[in-house]
């Protein structure tokens, strides 16, 4: 039996269906759901009233049900307080408040119902479900610094799928050699120049000489930006989103003649969700992967059980056919917008088949950020996973930079981990699928 066994998912999809997401939420983590005269009661015993307040195990009739499972919070960093800011961890965040005069140069705290709305967009957003994504936090935009005889440039990719923009970092170094290539798949409200910012990616690429490929989800697809990891459409080989990827990344190799062999993708959030799925169906492809805050193929189909999944309440998928593709994982502990859990899910989904040898290191980022580091070995003494838990961060790039949305500078340098990872493996080139 699992934590969401108590939970009304049918009272969930009725509010879903009804558009009214932020209720769907807060009754998936137990709390009470606003209701006009209009709206059916919701089902089961009395609920706490909506309050400020986070509901205690002593504080109402539900006690016997909520105080056996973690009651996860619905908004995890905290957006700048003004252009030049950063995003922060929330009790970085709470300090900032504390120390910041009364009155109106005082950052304002976020009220449970901006916290829950915020969350449901950050959330996957669903076309058409809270109108136009600026706002609440919306992606500033900012220049990306291109080094001098690099490029940056936009490039656009259509197959039977639809179309997707994307664009590609060319470091100076490249003279037409067969590079490696790396897809990035940014998170919810975020872009390519956001997330290029935030990861650091194209400096890594500049200093170690490879592409990147950041394709684009318009609002078209998803109002807040999201890859649509949660729908079955987009899970499968040869159609929706995980072929317009596939498209790109193969687009990039062969206007580069960059290396067949060393194709990568990596993502955040809903883009780690999606990067598990690039995984699973083009194994062929793909020569590792990285799932930064994200969710194994499978773990939803619908909005209802992606909000589910998110708060943990998903089963491991087992791997689908093809080869295992090595991956690495990082999550925060502290997230509250993505389950943990979901970490452990994708390394136990992408395990291949044999004995692997596991050893655990710990240690702690220059930013102080403490972290247990797994690496499972093959045989041969070959890293093929490798899960990166870091201890009280919360749902964002580790060790990014703040010029981006969701990062946390104090943590390891996950875009460093992963060329680390990534570039330890190739794959045995082989005739195209798709």
């Amino acid at each position: 039996m699992t934590q969401f066994s108590t939970i009304d998912m049918a009272e969930v999809t009725r509010l879903t269906r009804a558009g009214k997401l932020a209720e769907a939420v807060a009754m998936l983590q137990g709390r009470s759901v606003p209701r006009t005269a209009n709206d059916a009661p919701a089902q089961g015993p009395g609920r706490p009233a909506w309050s400020s307040e986070r509901p205690s195990p002593t504080s109402s009739p539900t006690s016997s049900r909520t105080s056996s499972r973690t009651l996860w919070p619905t908004i995890d960093m905290v957006p700048p307080a003004g252009p030049e800011g950063a995003w922060t961890a929330p009790r970085e965040a709470e300090e900032r408040n504390a120390d910041a005069p009364a009155g109106g140069d005082r950052p304002a705290r976020f009220p449970d119902l901006s916290e829950a709305m915020r969350a449901v967009r950050d959330r996957l957003g669903q076309p058409g479900a809270f109108g136009p994504a600026e706002g609440l936090g919306a992606v500033r935009p900012r220049a990306v610094p291109v080094p001098e005889g690099a490029r940056f440039e936009e490039r656009s990719f259509a197959n039977a799928a639809g179309s997707r923009t994307y664009k590609v970092f060319v470091p100076s170094g490249y003279s037409g050699q067969p590079l490696p290539v790396v897809v990035m798949l940014h998170g919810c409200t975020q872009n390519p120049d956001d997330f290029a910012l935030g990861t650091r990616m194209n400096d890594l690429a500049e200093e170690h000489t490879f592409l990147v490929a950041y394709p684009r989800q318009p609002q078209s697809a998803n109002m807040q930006k999201c890859w649509n990891w949660f729908n079955a459409a987009d899970q499968a080989r040869d159609g929706g989103e995980p072929a317009l990827i596939a498209g790109i990344a193969t687009a990039v190799v062969e206007e580069f003649s960059a290396d067949p062999s060393r194709v990568y993708v990596a993502g955040l959030s809903a883009g780690g969700a999606a990067a598990a799925i690039m995984a699973a169906t083009y194994p062929d492809l793909f020569a590792a992967v990285g799932v930064h805050s994200g969710l194994a193929c499978g773990a939803a189909r619908d909005m209802p059980s992606a909000f589910a999944a998110m708060n943990g309440g998903a089963a491991v998928q087992p791997r689908r056919g093809g080869p295992a593709v090595p991956t690495i994982v990082f999550h925060g502990d502290g997230d509250r917008t993505v389950n943990p859990v979901n970490g452990d899910q994708v390394i136990a989904q992408a395990k291949p088949a044999g004995t692997l040898v596991a050893a655990v290191t710990r240690g702690e980022s220059p930013g102080g950020i403490a972290y247990t580091r797994t690496v499972h070995a093959d045989e041969t003494g070959r890293a093929v996973l490798e899960q990166w838990l870091l201890h009280g961060a919360g749902h964002a790039w580790s060790g990014g930079s703040a010029d981006g949305s969701y990062t946390d500078p104090r943590g390891p340098d996950a875009s460093r981990e992963l060329m680390r990872f990534f570039l330890a493996h190739a794959r045995a080139p082989s005739p195209s699928r798709h």
